[in-house]
């Protein structure tokens, strides 16, 4: 069920975004500074293209804590926000409501919502496989 849903999901909006985050994250590269920043849309553009059974969660909830996770990922999401986040945000709000609009769309309206709000803050975040998220927030892991 995931392969079809991400199927779908590709020719409904996926492509589109995936393709800006990686667009977002190659300016990101070109100017040196912004090269954490253009890791992360690589990342997530990669999950945008194919997001069904995978989900995006905090670092801290996996106990990972590093720099991304302290103040220096506080930081770098506000900065984030500022240059490309909102904008990514948008684009996927935009997203949603089309394919809120299509009505049988609803479910991918949904995963852009998740991806906006990704979009907002996306440092200090790892895309894991649903099923292991699951496991850790029943603490399992």
């Amino acid at each position: 069920m995931r392969t079809i849903g991400n199927i779908i999901w590709f020719l409904c909006g996926g492509l589109v975004m995936g393709l800006l985050w990686l667009l977002v994250g190659l300016i990101a590269f070109v100017t040196i500074i912004g090269i954490p920043w253009g890791r992360a849309c690589f990342v997530i553009g990669e999950f945008s293209f194919f997001p069904f059974g995978r989900e995006a969660i905090s670092r801290a909830e996996l106990e990972q804590f590093n720099v991304g996770t302290g103040v220096l990922g506080v930081l770098g999401n506000v900065i984030w926000f500022l240059i490309a986040g909102l904008w990514l945000a948008l684009g996927h709000l935009l997203m949603a409501i089309v394919c809120f609009i299509l009505i049988i769309g609803i479910p991918f309206g949904i995963q852009h919502l998740k991806l906006a709000k990704l979009a907002l803050a996306p440092i200090g975040k790892t895309i894991i496989d649903s099923d292991y998220a699951e496991a850790v927030r029943e603490g399992a892991v």
